[in-house]
C-alpha cells in the first residue's frame, strides 16, 4: 500500500487531508511537525511527503530539502496558507512536486497525490533560498503567479507579463532575473510607453557622438547594459509599428547597432516584457506585430487585480504598515480596526497593491494609525474624487452595508487560513454566527472560501 507522510501543526487540516487519503486507499502517517516528521522518515521510507511550509519547531522548507538528500527520494507536496513567491520559487527549484495552497479542495488534493506519485525524469538543481518576500498574498490566483515564476525563472524563454496598472509586474520581472541563470548580472528597466521612437531606440541600442545634434558623447543603450542579464520592456504595447520591426531584429538575431555605429555588437539579454494591454487583441486589429508577439511571448504569466484577491488584503495591509511606520519613524506595531478593513474592503482598488500602498501611508501620515473609519473613508473619498479635508463628516465609500460586512467576512477568512474557528476568534462572533453569515454570503452568489470545521 503507498505511504503517504502528512505534517502539518493544524490538527483539522492535518486529519482531514489524512482521512482524505486514507478513503482513496493509501496509508497515511501523521505528523504535527518538524521533529516528528523526521521521527517518521526514520521509521521507513514513506512514498509521498505533504508537508506545510509553516510548522512549530521548524519549516517545511527545510524537511524539502533533508528529504531530497535521502536516497531514492520521494516526491514532497508543499501546502501553505501564508505562501510567497520566494517559497515557491524557491521549492520549485528544490524539486518539489506541487505547491497547494489553503484551503483546497479535496479531488484536487487527490489529483496532485496521484500526479506527483507518477515517476520523475530528473530531479532539479538545489538552488540557495531566496530573500525576504516582495510579493505579499496566498490566494490561489496569485500562489499561481509565484508557481509561474518559479518554474519558468531558471529557463531561458522570453516571458511576457500580462496585469493591470499598479499589480506588481516589475516584482515578477525582477523575481525572474532573480531566480534564473543571469541572477549575477544586471537587471535594467526600460518603460516604453513613456519614450516615442526617437528616445526608446537611443535609449534600448545607444549612441555614438555626433549620431544627432546633442550627442556630444558616446552612450550605451539598456540592451549592451543588460548584457549577460535581465532587460524588462514595460508596457511593450506601446511601441509603434516602425520600432517593432527594429525591436524583433534584435529579437531574432541577437545584436544591436547603436545609432551613428559603423558596426553592430552582440548582447546576451533575457528579455521580460510586460503590458495591460491585450497583445493578442492588438495583432487581431493590426497593431502589433504577429511574428514579435510570438517572439515576446515564450511563457506568458498573468498578475491578478487586487479586487479579484481581497483576501491578500489584511496581509496586504500588515506588510504596507510596518514598511512605512518604519520609514515615517512612527511608533508601532500598528493595529488595523475591523471598521477600517471594511472600507479598504469596499474599495473598488484600480489602482491595485500600488494604490493600496499609497493609502495606508496616507493613513498613517494623516492619523499615525489604522484605527479611525472617519480618516480612511475621507482618503478613500479622496480618490473618488470627493474632496478631502479635516473636518469631513464620516461617509464609507458607496456600497450597501450586507456588501461591505460580506467582504470583510470574506477577507477575515481568508487571513485564517480558511480556518473558521480562527476567523470567529477574530471578528469577535460566535462560529456558529460565522457559518450563518458565510451561508448568506453564498446565497448572495459571491465567493466563498471553503473553510475547515475546526
Amino acid at each position: 500500500m503507498t505511504r503517504v507522510l502528512v505534517v502539518d501543526d493544524d490538527l483539522a487540516i492535518r486529519e482531514m487531508t489524512a482521512m482524505a487519503l486514507e478513503k482513496t486507499g493509501y496509508r497515511v502517517v501523521r505528523a504535527e511537525g518538524l521533529e516528528a516528521a523526521r521521527a517518521a522518515l526514520r521509521d521507513g521510507r514513506p512514498d509521498l511527503v505533504l508537508c506545510d511550509i509553516y510548522l512549530p519547531d521548524g519549516s517545511g522548507m527545510d524537511l524539502l530539502k533533508e528529504v531530497r538528500d535521502l536516497p531514492n527520494p520521494p516526491p514532497v507536496i508543499i501546502m501553505t496558507a501564508r505562501g510567497t513567491l520566494e517559497t515557491a520559487a524557491q521549492a520549485l527549484k528544490d524539486g518539489v512536486a506541487e505547491y497547494l495552497a489553503k484551503p483546497f479542495d479535496v479531488p484536487y488534493l487527490i489529483a496532485c497525490v496521484k500526479e506527483a506519485l507518477r515517476p520523475r525524469l530528473k530531479d532539479p538543481e538545489v538552488a540557495d533560498r531566496g530573500p525576504a518576500s516582495v510579493i505579499i498574498g496566498s490566494h490561489p490566483s496569485i500562489v499561481e503567479v509565484y508557481k509561474a515564476t518559479g518554474r519558468v525563472a531558471p529557463l531561458n524563454v522570453p516571458v511576457l507579463i500580462y496585469g493591470e496598472t499598479g499589480t506588481g509586474k516589475e516584482l515578477v520581472a525582477r523575481a525572474l532575473h532573480r531566480f534564473g541563470s543571469r541572477s549575477e548580472g544586471p537587471f535594467i528597466p526600460v518603460h516604453c510607453g513613456a519614450l516615442p521612437d526617437t528616445l526608446i531606440e537611443s535609449e534600448l541600442f545607444g549612441y555614438r557622438r555626433g549620431a544627432f545634434t546633442d550627442a556630444h558623447r558616446d552612450r550605451q543603450g539598456a540592451l549592451a547594459q543588460a548584457n549577460g542579464g535581465t532587460v524588462l520592456l514595460d508596457e511593450i504595447g506601446e511601441i509603434s509599428p516602425v520600432f517593432q520591426v527594429k525591436l524583433l531584429r534584435f529579437l531574432e538575431d541577437g545584436v544591436i547597432q547603436p545609432l551613428g555605429a559603423e558596426r553592430s555588437e552582440a548582447a546576451d539579454v533575457r528579455v521580460v516584457a510586460a503590458t495591460y494591454r491585450d497583445l493578442k487583441a492588438m495583432v487581431a486589429a493590426g497593431t502589433f506585430r504577429e511574428d514579435l508577439y510570438y517572439r515576446l511571448a515564450g511563457y506568458e504569466i498573468r498578475i491578478p487585480p487586487l479586487r479579484d484577491r481581497l483576501s491578500d488584503l489584511p496581509a496586504l495591509v500588515a506588510h504596507f504598515q510596518e514598511r512605512f511606520l518604519g520609514e515615517l519613524g512612527l511608533p508601532g506595531p500598528g493595529a488595523l480596526s475591523r471598521d477600517v478593513l471594511a472600507l479598504l474592503a469596499s474599495h473598488p482598488w484600480p489602482g491595485n497593491v500600488r494604490e493600496l500602498g499609497h493609502v495606508v501611508r496616507r493613513l498613517l501620515i494623516e492619523s499615525g494609525s489604522l484605527e479611525d473609519p472617519a480618516v480612511a473613508a475621507r482618503v478613500l473619498g479622496s480618490l473618488d474624487g470627493r474632496a478631502p479635508g479635516p473636518s469631513a463628516p464620516f461617509q464609507a465609500p458607496f456600497a450597501p452595508l450586507e456588501v461591505m460586512e460580506r467582504r470583510y467576512l470574506l477577507a477575515v477568512l481568508g487571513h485564517a487560513g480558511g480556518n473558521k474557528t480562527e476567523a470567529a476568534r477574530i471578528l469577535g462572533i460566535e462560529r456558529k454566527t460565522l457559518s450563518r453569515k458565510l451561508k448568506a454570503v453564498d446565497e448572495y452568489g459571491m465567493d466563498s472560501p471553503d473553510g475547515d470545521d475546526s
